[in-house]
Parts: structure tokens; sequence; C-alpha cells
């Protein structure tokens, strides 16, 4: 049994992430009045949380909406296939356990030595959007929090030259479905702190075999590094995706660069006219 003190600290944990993700849901119009509501679970922390969270806010929330939970099983080597069903039972949520062997099409394609963690990815996201599109899913929610949204950003400027991260919405490339990530506003910190007094079931996510996806662990390390050095760092990076200036950028695809022109003569006495 949880002590007094694990009490209080779970129950500030639970209000935190609540606010951060009733900020974030309201912010982006997440949910809906109405909506199924499709969890992707993998059985890590932060999607133990996220589901946590959202049945916790669905009972107090002014809106109705449904609850589905789904893992996809992708038969990896020593997957505990019992883990999630029995704590899902346990806590009275609808589920759909999917079964694709996608770990045997994995090791096939990709050379030995390379992560899986692309491959991976995309196979398990088309998979989960065809069965959201199945069963009339309104928004899939999956579980990236705060840290996962800059870590990206840096990823994808350090190793791919743009400059994007994860949206807290989006809609997919078919138009069939929409994502939302309700942690985006979460720091990992406080998933991980709340996972442990949780105690949730965690399923490690190397059961694959693969290395470890080493560019972003660099980002992630070279982020802590700054937080330490400079609390509140991260926080200042996310909002700052949120405050975008375009005309301090450099795309000339988003903003008219080519048609700047200082005022000519012309324009300053027209100026001068219509103050008059």
């Amino acid at each position: 049994m949880a002590s007094q003190t694990d009490q209080l600290k779970l129950n500030r944990c639970r209000k935190n992430l609540r606010r951060d993700v009733g900020h974030a849901i309201a912010d982006f119009n997440m949910i809906e009045d109405g909506d199924l509501i499709l969890v992707c679970l993998s059985g890590g922390k932060d999607s133990y949380t996220l589901l946590e969270i959202l049945t916790n806010l669905q009972k107090h929330a002014p809106i109705d909406f449904k609850i589905h939970a789904v893992n996809l099983d992708q038969k990896q080597p020593e997957f505990p296939e019992e883990v999630l069903p029995s704590y899902l039972d346990s806590i009275g949520i609808d589920y759909k356990i999917l079964e694709q062997d996608t770990y045997s099409i994995i090791t096939e394609k990709v050379p030995e030595g390379k992560t899986y963690c692309g491959l991976c990815s995309r196979l398990r996201r088309g998979i989960l959007y065809n069965y959201a599109d199945s069963i009339g899913a309104d928004k899939i929610a999956l579980g990236h929090h705060r840290d996962d949204i800059v870590e990206t950003l840096f990823l994808n400027m350090f190793y791919g030259g743009k400059l994007k991260a994860m949206p807290p919405k989006l809609l997919s490339d078919d138009k069939r479905n929409v994502v939302i990530r309700p942690l985006a506003y979460c720091k990992e910190s406080e998933i991980t702190k709340f996972s442990e007094l949780m105690d949730f079931p965690i399923i490690p996510c190397n059961l694959c075999g693969s290395q470890d996806n080493l560019q972003r662990q660099a980002i992630k390390s070279m982020l802590q590094e700054w937080e330490k050095q400079n609390p509140g760092r991260i926080e200042s990076i996310f909002r700052s995706i949120a405050n975008v200036s375009l005309s301090q950028l450099a795309d000339t695809n988003l903003f008219p660069f080519q048609e700047l022109r200082k005022k000519g003569e012309s324009d300053l006495q027209l100026d001068v006219v219509e103050l008059v």
C-alpha cells in the first residue's frame, strides 16, 4: 500500500498532468463532444499515463467522449502478451490487441547493425491508421510529450535540414485520420514520476533487439545538459515552436521576401495625403 507521502505526490502529479493535458486539448480543440478516441498503447510510461489521464478527464469533462485502447503486438521475441490485456481488464477499458508479425518484415528488410525504429514506426502507423478508420475513430491519441517534440525539432534541424517537429494535432496525409498528442505540454520528468508512483506494468521497448536510436539519444543528452545548466531551457524552446516569426526566418515559400521594397517618394507622399 502506498504511503501517505507517496499518495500526496501521486495526487500532485496527476493534478499537474491533468492541467497540462486540459490546456493542450483546449488550445488545439483535440477532443469534441461525441468523439471516439483511439488511444494507442505501447506498454511504456507515456502511453500508460496518456490513458490514465484521459480516462480521468473523461469522468469530469463537460463533454462526452468515448475511449477505445489499442495495442499492436508485433511479435517481437519474448513480448509479454498477457501484460496489457491483464492491465486493461483490471481497469475496465474497452480495448483491442492487434496481432501483426511486423518483426519478421523488419528483420528481413533492415540491414544488420541498422536501427529498426524508422521502418517499425511506419508499419505500425499504417496498421493503426487502418484500424482507426475501420472502427470510425474520430481521433488517434499518441503519447508523445513536450520533450519528444523538442527532441524531434533538433533531430530534423541537425540531421534533416528542416525546421519541423511533432504537432500537437495532425491531419494524416491521406486525410482519413486526425492524430492528437494530449501530452504535448507535459514534461517527461513529470510523466516518469507519475508512472513510478502508479506502478504501471512497463513493457521495455528493446525486445526487438534493435540498437538504440543513437541520434535521438544524442539530442536527448544535449538537451538534458542544457536544462541542467539553464533550468527552463527546454520549456523556452518548446514555447518558441508556438511563437513563430516567419519574416525572421528564410523560407521563401512561406514569406514573400522577394516582394519586399522600401517605400518610395510617391508612397511617402500618399501617406501624408491620407493623414491630412
